[in-house]
């Protein structure tokens, strides 16, 4: 049996590149999306042209119900999981911290800090050896503004990516 993988934000960019690589390797993805299922589909689509199986997995990384019926579906579908590449996230449009809502900043760290962490959470529930799993991986993308920085336009872009660092 090939390898489960759950890859949120899978749909486009770094997502939809990690899950045609591990189609390639043979791999069973879970292709996580939250708005865009024809972009969803379309990365499936690419995983099983590489060689690789996939489920399309709509949720809300920053929604627990939404996090653990992802990875129910998948375990359910596919006896385990193997891995999670911890790959959602948001930016909004540039903006000085002054003129960031606080509607703006909880969302930011509702997506990219607390679901990660959500995410891994449930990942470790399912894989950790020592609760009857048979152990795994979890990759968190980050960014290189965790270290850059965004002055005056993407503070809390790299923030979040800083407390995922």
């Amino acid at each position: 049996m090939s390898k489960v993988v759950l890859i949120t934000g899978a749909s486009r960019g770094i997502g939809r590149a990690t899950a045609r690589l591990l189609g390639a390797h043979g791999w069973t993805v879970g292709v996580n999306y939250l708005h865009n299922e024809p972009a969803a589909a379309e990365t499936a689509a690419e995983v099983g042209r590489a060689g690789g199986h996939a489920r399309v997995l709509r949720g809300d990384v920053a929604s627990e119900a939404d996090v653990v019926a992802m990875f129910d579906a998948l375990e359910s579908a596919y006896g385990r999981i193997d891995a999670l590449v911890n790959n959602a996230g948001i930016v909004a449009p540039g903006s000085q911290v002054a003129d960031m809502s606080a509607e703006r900043l909880k969302r930011m760290f509702d997506v990219n800090v607390y679901g990660a962490f959500l995410c891994a959470r449930e990942a470790a529930r399912r894989m950790s050896k020592d609760r009857g799993g048979d152990g795994g991986s979890i990759v968190n993308v980050s960014s290189a503004a965790a270290r850059l920085g965004s002055p005056n336009e993407y503070v809390d872009y790299a923030s979040s990516k800083g407390a995922v660092d």
